[in-house]
Formats: C-alpha cells, structure tokens, sequence
C-alpha cells in the first residue's frame, strides 16, 4: 500500500486551532459570554504546510 503523507499538526498550537474565552458576563438567558480566537500561524486548521526552506536538500 502506498503511503500517503500526513499534515504536520501546527506547532503553535498544537491542533488546537480555535479556542473560545469567556468574557466574565452573563447573557440574558444565563449563559456565559464568550469569544472565538483563532491562530494566527494556521488561520484556524490546525495543520501547517512545510515552508520551501525546510523542503530544500543536498549540499
């Protein structure tokens, strides 16, 4: 079987890519306030494609 390559999980966040914060307030039906925060380095896929620079062999 031939082998398929992997996405490299994105280091900053470690596959993780969307996070939500709660803000401390409460909304009028009781649930807490919150707000979604993405990385920045993936944009939210949590994969990271290998730069040109890291790809680059031989002498």
């Amino acid at each position: 079987m031939p082998q398929t390559p992997t996405a490299r999980v994105c280091s900053h966040c470690d596959g993780f890519p969307v996070v939500h914060i709660t803000t401390g307030s409460v909304t009028p039906n009781g649930q807490r306030s919150t707000l979604a925060a993405t990385c920045p380095a993936c944009k939210g896929t949590g994969h990271r494609t290998v730069s040109a620079a890291l790809i680059r062999a031989g002498k």
